[in-house]
């Protein structure tokens, strides 16, 4: 859960209050389905049931003025409606969609059980912009924001006074100085795949990363923030000081992004050592609190909503709510009863557009990019690449000004190599029928650490060529499954990676590949295949069974000259747990 921490307590009893609040969440969503709903549509035979998911630290204003406005006449002329409001994280939802949508996000997985709502109020949009890329088909409609909360990097305060706050306004380059050279401040984060706050400001510290001199800063930011990565908001604000002597700061948390509103939390608790909350320029994007109609809805459930929606923007009852769960209005300016941090803009700045080099605008592109940057620090791999060089693979790309297939898959692998530290350990095979005396593949260079074969890679990446043959996908599958679990090892994400434009005429049936993969996997060694597909003829279904069976992933560019940002996404994929 991403929601707000609560009280910081000693270790045990913060482990009760956390699993006390587990409990009363999951008490609370129940009551309201078994409660608000009979309440608001005690008088009516067939109410409209709205279903509302929303993270915990703005569903209770969200739930308190959905039950006002469920009893108002306005909400009753076309109909009652009862509104089931449901304390769920981002993540969460996020898998129940991707389960609906046949799709996998990385750091999220798909839900088994979680159904998925009319409504969803994300803590920001770009969960929903990530769905979108991964799923073009998710047709939701985006009423607007309900909320806002800056992005803020939050510091303890005797340490964000020894770098000089208040009497100087901090920068991103003091920043990035203190999070990659000084080892008195030890930075942390939540898992950004799994965070929009920590996905916010990586993307922005990752932008002031690249105006700086130092070639591989971005690198090392990516590898500070990792050495403290928490999966849970929670666990990061555990590692926090809890008193300011010098040696309890120097083991403790030094800095972190988060939410202003966590900042806000925090402090009202009066905690020994307060923190900070640096308001950075250009600043990361904030969390907006999108109010979004899932598909699926039909007319009198979106109407429904949309109205829902329009009551709570307009409600001074609602706005007054957020100030007291800590959050600002839509428009980013403080409500009653918001108490700020020191040094907080009375609204929130806008973040630079895609104009600013420090601050590019925050796309489906630089979210990919980011996202697999982060996967490539903190899931080191060995991985076989393997490359399709069918005959098909020469055809033209229109839409990349004629480049084949080939080149637009080559160029996107070129450019994830310059992501993978010299840790990786990466292979690259090529593979069509009659390559080579067994038939199938042919190898290009054998699975080594990066360090002593990037200029290998990168060198054989720039001869393949499509060759005469059809595909031999299936059979080189199995044998480059096969290399890789006996050479397994511990510690990293052993990773088959396929480009290919589809499965042509295999020496192999499907089934047949499907017992193999089954025979040849083992608990102990997982292996996940991740396959990138190329052009709008790729059956996902054969493909989709093979990752099934070994865990991993199927990522489809129908347009080839898009290859690079879905090759990225599947990158990205890596950190999930292989099955």
């Amino acid at each position: 859960m991403t929601g707000r921490h609560r009280r910081h307590l000693p270790s045990a009893a913060r482990f009760a209050a956390i699993v006390a609040g587990a409990l009363a969440v999951a008490g609370v969503v129940v009551g309201v389905r078994a409660g608000v709903g009979r309440v608001d549509a005690a008088d009516c035979a067939t109410p409209v049931r709205l279903t509302v998911a929303a993270p915990q630290e703005i569903a209770s204003a969200v739930r308190a003025s959905a039950a006002e406005w469920a009893r108002t006449k306005a909400a009753g002329k076309k109909g009652c409606i009862a509104v089931d409001v449901q304390a769920r994280s981002a993540p969460e939802v996020a898998a129940a969609v991707s389960r609906e949508q046949r799709v996998t996000l990385a750091g999220v997985g798909t839900a088994q059980a979680a159904a998925v709502p009319d409504v969803w109020v994300a803590d920001s949009a770009s969960w929903l912009l990530r769905l979108r890329t991964a799923a073009p088909a998710f047709a939701f409609t985006e009423d607007g924001s309900l909320a806002q909360s800056p992005v803020v990097v939050a510091m303890p305060e005797p340490i964000a006074k020894e770098l000089g706050w208040p009497r100087k306004q901090l920068t991103y380059a003091d920043l990035l100085t203190a999070m990659t050279t000084d080892t008195s401040v030890r930075p942390g984060t939540v898992d950004p795949s799994r965070d929009a706050a920590a996905l916010s400001g990586l993307l922005a510290l990752d932008a002031a990363a690249a105006t700086q001199p130092r070639a591989d800063a971005a690198g090392a930011v990516l590898r500070a923030l990792a050495t403290d990565a928490s999966t849970l908001r929670e666990d990061l604000m555990a590692q926090l000081p809890q008193s300011d002597d010098p040696g309890t700061l120097a083991g403790s948390l030094g800095l972190a992004v988060m939410p202003e509103y966590d900042v806000v939390a925090y402090n009202s608790d009066q905690p020994a050592v307060p923190l900070t909350a640096l308001y950075l320029t250009p600043s990361p994007a904030p969390l907006d609190y999108p109010f979004a109609v899932l598909p699926g809805a039909d007319p009198a459930h979106a109407d429904a909503a949309h109205r829902l929606y329009e009551h709570l923007t307009q409600s001074p009852a609602f706005r007054e709510r957020l100030g007291v769960a800590g959050l600002r209005s839509a428009d980013g300016t403080i409500p009653t009863g918001l108490q700020t941090p020191t040094g907080a803009p009375r609204a929130t700045p806008p973040p630079a557009d895609g104009g600013s080099a420090a601050a590019p605008k925050v796309d489906d592109a630089a979210i990919n990019r980011t996202l697999a940057a982060w996967s490539a620090v903190v899931a080191p791999a060995r991985a076989l690449a393997v490359v399709d060089a069918s005959k098909s693979m020469s055809t033209p790309v229109p839409s990349a000004r004629n480049a084949t297939r080939m080149q637009v898959s080559l160029a996107a692998a070129k450019g994830g190599l310059k992501l993978f530290g010299d840790d990786w350990q990466l292979g690259l095979w090529m593979s069509a029928a009659g390559l080579d005396t067994n038939g199938n593949h042919r190898e290009l260079v054998p699975v080594r650490p990066l360090r002593d074969n990037r200029g290998a890679v990168a060198a054989a990446l720039g001869s393949i060529r499509p060759s005469g043959g059809d595909g031999a996908l299936y059979r080189t599958i199995v044998d480059g499954y096969r290399q890789l679990r006996d050479g397994w090892q511990p510690g990293r994400v052993n990773s088959l990676i396929v480009l290919t434009d589809g499965v042509g005429d295999e020496e192999i049936t499907l089934p047949d590949l499907l017992r193999q993969l089954q025979g040849l996997r083992t608990q102990d060694r997982p292996v996940q295949i991740i396959i990138v597909g190329l052009g709008d003829a790729v059956d996902r279904q054969p493909l989709e069974q093979i990752t099934d069976t070994t865990g991993g992933g199927v990522f489809v560019a129908e347009d080839p000259a898009q290859i690079e940002a879905v090759f990225l996404q599947a990158l990205s994929l890596r950190t999930a747990t292989p099955r």
